[in-house]
């Protein structure tokens, strides 16, 4: 009996530490609608390379849980890799963060319009994004006037559309320094200084990295903006 006692006790330890979470660790959860068959893959890019910390097999069911440690606030990916006739699978970017992670979304439109609960910095990423994509609709609408005219521009109006290209570049540019600047205490100021202008002049990026807070400076995004500038400014 006491050895029953004994064992009952060790497994409860083990089941114990094998569910325990810490400070660091992230949950991600949530329902793909419509989703019967298919594999999930929680990834994200470590060093250079996409990296699968975990996966599922779907069948029947569209709801997901995984569970992984952070070594500090960074870039996930959910993808979906579906079974059925269509070629195209999906990825869902999110910014990953300590605590629970909620992820709802369908299966035919996987990455369109997921609702993502759960992380501040992912909020600041969305409102970021919200204003960037007018940017780059403007330079779209830029480029649909240079093809639909074609040939019959002369050089005057080539010019004027280049000048308007340049500007509304030169508008984004600021925007996203300025956004990263205003944001110094969040995750997603390195982000952005290295994801969407690492080609700045390295002065605005030398602002924004000496802005940042010590916490956001120390994660992973931040250490590698000081090795992008320790190398430009070589």
């Amino acid at each position: 009996m006491k050895n029953l006692f004994f064992l009952s006790t060790i497994c409860f330890l083990v089941l114990s530490c094998g569910e325990s979470t810490t400070s660091n660790t992230m949950q991600v959860t949530g329902t793909v609608k419509g989703l019967k068959k298919g594999t999930l893959y929680l990834q994200h890019v470590p060093d250079s390379v996409l990296t699968t910390v975990d996966s599922l097999q779907v069948d029947g069911d569209g709801s997901f849980n995984f569970k992984t440690e952070l070594e500090s606030p960074e870039i996930f990916y959910l993808y979906l890799k579906k079974k059925d006739a269509n070629d195209i699978n999906d990825r869902i970017t999110f910014f990953a963060e300590p605590g629970t992670i909620t992820i709802n979304t369908t299966w035919n439109a996987f990455d369109k319009n997921p609702k993502i609960e759960g992380s501040e910095t992912q909020k600041k990423l969305e409102e970021y994004q919200k204003t960037m994509s007018r940017f780059n609709m403007k330079n779209l609408e830029i480029l649909q006037m240079v093809t639909q005219a074609g040939a019959n521009l002369d050089s005057v109006q080539l010019d004027s559309l280049q000048a308007l290209s340049d500007k509304n570049l030169k508008r984004s540019y600021a925007y996203a320094l300025n956004y990263a600047l205003n944001n110094k205490n969040s995750y997603i100021a390195p982000y952005i200084a290295l994801n969407d202008v690492a080609d700045a002049n390295v002065i605005y990026l030398d602002s924004v990295y000496k802005a940042l807070s010590p916490e956001i400076a120390a994660s992973k995004y931040g250490r590698l903006l000081k090795k992008h500038l320790e190398k430009v400014k070589k």
